[in-house]
């Protein structure tokens, strides 16, 4: 092993004890100490600096067969992460060194240098490798471009538009040309941040009446696109305002994580053979192939400050489960971030 810092003797990482039913509770979880893991050969131990917490994280507490192995109990959860290298056994990694990779949920990790990705605290933000340019960046770029076809002149509504992927798809529709973008949120500050930051053309509270009213109202010559965050009545909504020949891909149905009944689906589904309508899921996991041409084009809209972004920080490891939770409630305005 390389010359090391200082370390410490235990690592506090946060496991699952057992699997929520409904709404995840604190009890479900547990803060533990464990010995400092250490580094195989191949391996790097990092010390995390930024951990994300992501709606897609309530479905692997669940034991379900979803696209991704469910936690395990009684070990360390995992999520995205972002931190320095503090000891390497791994050739072309050196202690000093920044690293992307999924060993989040504690204070240090040992992985596999082969699954991480190094990155530049000079060229942007460490956090932002966790959302504007990471993940959470391709998430909305391989939806809007890839799976609804966006094109130029596309009326585009977006839903969670507030969130972290929300507000990027809805400020690429409209830096790639689209004629009218469209954003639900939550609350009326959330509203005011799309339409005066992020540049949206409309926006409602989806709080304040029926989506499909206020959708209608706010697209009276319907939608080409959406972008589903939150499913549920949202989707009905943009099913019924859809033109011929829209578009709609399924990133998340945040609206149904925590429900223990079978959510109601969309009751206008026949809609989409009069429109010849597309609806189609996507998983991020699917589109890497896009992440030099998403950097190449992104990275300079967000240097230039074109494409704004906005992070909720929560601080301290001990406080992780409380930013998840806040992610589920829709507490955060672009990526919930918790930095140690």
């Amino acid at each position: 092993m390389s010359d090391t810092p200082t370390l410490p003797a235990v690592s506090r990482e946060w496991h699952l004890l057992s699997r929520p039913v409904g709404w995840p509770k604190p009890e479900d979880f547990a803060l533990v100490e464990a010995p400092l893991p250490q580094p195989g050969e191949g391996q790097i131990l990092v010390r995390n600096e930024y951990l994300s917490v992501d709606p897609y994280m309530r479905g692997r507490m669940s034991a379900a067969k979803s696209y991704v192995a469910p936690y395990e109990l009684n070990k360390p959860m995992q999520g995205g992460a972002v931190g320095r290298i503090v000891a390497s056994r791994a050739e072309g990694f050196a202690v000093g060194d920044h690293v992307l990779h999924f060993g989040g949920w504690r204070e240090y990790a040992a992985v596999d240098a082969r699954h991480t990705v190094k990155v530049d605290p000079e060229a942007a933000p460490l956090s932002t490798y966790l959302g504007v340019l990471g993940m959470t960046g391709l998430t909305a770029y391989a939806g809007l471009l890839r799976t609804a076809s966006f094109k130029e002149g596309d009326v585009v509504f977006v839903s969670g538009a507030a969130g972290a992927v929300g507000s990027q798809v809805g400020q690429l529709a409209r830096l790639k040309g689209a004629s009218r973008v469209i954003g639900s949120a939550g609350s009326d500050e959330k509203v005011k941040l799309l339409l005066e930051e992020y540049g949206f053309d409309a926006a409602f509270n989806y709080k304040s009446g029926p989506v499909s009213e206020q959708l209608r109202a706010a697209a009276p010559d319907g939608i080409d696109v959406y972008f589903d965050n939150v499913g549920g009545d949202h989707l009905e909504a943009a099913i019924g305002s859809l033109n011929q020949g829209g578009r709609i891909a399924i990133c998340g149905m945040i609206s149904v994580y925590n429900v223990t009944e079978p959510a109601p689906g969309p009751r206008n589904l026949a809609r989409l053979i009069q429109t010849r309508g597309r609806i189609e899921g996507f998983l991020v996991g699917d589109h890497y192939d896009l992440q030099p041409e998403f950097v190449r084009e992104v990275g300079p809209w967000v240097r230039s400050g074109e494409l704004k972004y906005r992070e909720t920080v929560v601080e301290g490891v001990e406080n992780t489960l409380e930013a998840f939770l806040g992610v589920l409630r829709g507490d955060n305005t672009g990526k919930m971030i918790v930095k140690l």
